[in-house]
């Protein structure tokens, strides 16, 4: 086994951080993290079989050891997907199994959708489509998670009482994230943070999770969720459903929280119901986090079972 690290060069001086782990000649995987601007934090290894699997991840534009650090221009999803090309070029992968969660599970589709000769399958936990539903459903004070965490949201909320629409709250944040005034900047950056950790697990955390954090997480995260989603993913509305049939001739391996607030399970089943090739595992007594004991034991037993199929392939040749 073997790891290493470097640094590519890709478009607009954008420079990312690469990891690759595991067997250089064994079973190609992506790992694409969260957020966006979530960033690798070095915990992605977990779900694979180092000895059996040659995986791949990357700190996504503007995030984690990425440069520059923070920066919102020419950082879209399509420049996202190039960068996953940029990097299965350099590596002289020819194909390989895409791995995302939340974020990491849009951007896989988006790039399987205009990539689908280079993905060989898809494992995707906590989906989220993009769509106004799905925006509305993590930031709407009538949306579900809202609902279910009334006292978080309020004090999420707090910095904007008078706002109730998505675009407009999504709008007052990224100003204030942009802000002269360090204090009022941060306090944004605080507030949307801890609201995405707020309702992150089945059983929440009782400390704000801008405590335990960095403050270069803090920022990312937020700065970078609130700039995708005040751009609406940089797609067209309900662009992943409306594309899943380009992703006919791929296996799909979907699992979701019952109780996730973060990404609606029917977002899951939505998906699921679209696709030729997918199975649907939804996980009771879990929430939106990979840390979930039944989603993590459930993601390990699919990468395992990969490995079991492509053996069972290769014997049979």
């Amino acid at each position: 086994m073997s790891s290493h690290s470097f640094k590519l060069l890709v478009t607009h001086d954008h420079m990312l951080h690469v990891e690759r782990a595991g067997n250089p000649s064994g079973i190609p995987v992506l790992f694409l993290h969260g957020g966006p601007g979530a960033g690798i934090n070095g915990n992605y290894r977990w779900p694979f079989d180092l000895e059996e699997y040659d995986v791949i991840a990357f700190d996504q534009r503007g995030c984690g050891q990425s440069k520059p650090f923070g920066c919102l221009e020419h950082n879209t999803a399509q420049d996202l997907i190039e960068d996953i090309e940029a990097i299965r070029l350099h590596l002289g992968i020819e194909r390989w199994s895409v791995f995302g969660g939340s974020w990491g599970a849009t951007l896989a589709l988006l790039y399987a959708i205009a990539h689908p000769k280079r993905v060989t399958q898809l494992t995707l936990r906590g989906v989220f489509l993009a769509r106004q539903q799905d925006f509305d459903w993590f930031l709407n004070p009538h949306g579900g998670a809202a609902q279910v965490y009334p006292d978080a949201y309020q004090t999420f909320k707090a910095l904007v009482p008078r706002l109730h629409d998505t675009t407009d709250i999504t709008n007052a944040f990224y100003a204030m994230f942009a802000s002269d005034d360090e204090t009022v900047a941060q306090k944004a950056l605080s507030a949307w943070f801890n609201w995405e950790g707020a309702i992150s697990k089945l059983l929440p955390d009782k400390s704000p999770s801008s405590e335990v954090a960095s403050t270069q997480q803090v920022k990312s995260l937020a700065l970078l969720e609130c700039h995708y989603l005040k751009h609406h993913c940089f797609i067209a509305e309900n662009f992943i459903l409306e594309n899943a049939h380009v992703l006919s001739d791929i296996p799909v391996e979907i699992v979701h929280g019952r109780y996730d607030m973060v990404c609606a399970v029917s977002a899951a089943q939505a998906l699921h119901d679209a696709l030729t090739q997918s199975q649907l595992y939804i996980v009771d007594n879990a929430g939106h986090s990979a840390s979930e004991p039944g989603i993590r034991s459930q993601l390990i037993d699919i990468m395992a079972k990969h490995v079991l199929a492509q053996k069972a392939l290769e014997e049979s040749v």
